[in-house]
């Protein structure tokens, strides 16, 4: 339940990361990883806290980061049918 507080009292919203980084063996090669969470915009405090960990604990040297968001419970959108067909 706390996480669908979050969403609606506080405004965050679930927020995909890409990682991108180099492999320590091969530090010619990428390697991609995927984080997901809720998060607050624009300032992604959860996701700077992940990278700073990241950067402190993990060999692999950050490449690039791409960063998508989206609200989980926004209005419905109607759309007004013209026609109902039933086929048995």
């Amino acid at each position: 339940m706390r996480d669908f507080e979050r969403v609606l009292l506080e405004d965050y919203r679930l927020t995909t990361a890409e990682i991108l980084y180099h492999l320590p063996d091969h530090p010619s090669l990428l390697q991609s990883y995927i984080w997901q969470e809720l998060d607050l915009t624009p300032d992604f405090p959860q996701l700077h806290k992940f990278l700073e960990f990241w950067e402190r604990s993990l060999d692999g040297k950050l490449h690039s980061v791409k960063v998508a968001s989206c609200e989980l419970i926004r209005p419905s959108d109607w759309r007004w049918v013209k026609n109902v067909y039933s086929i048995h």
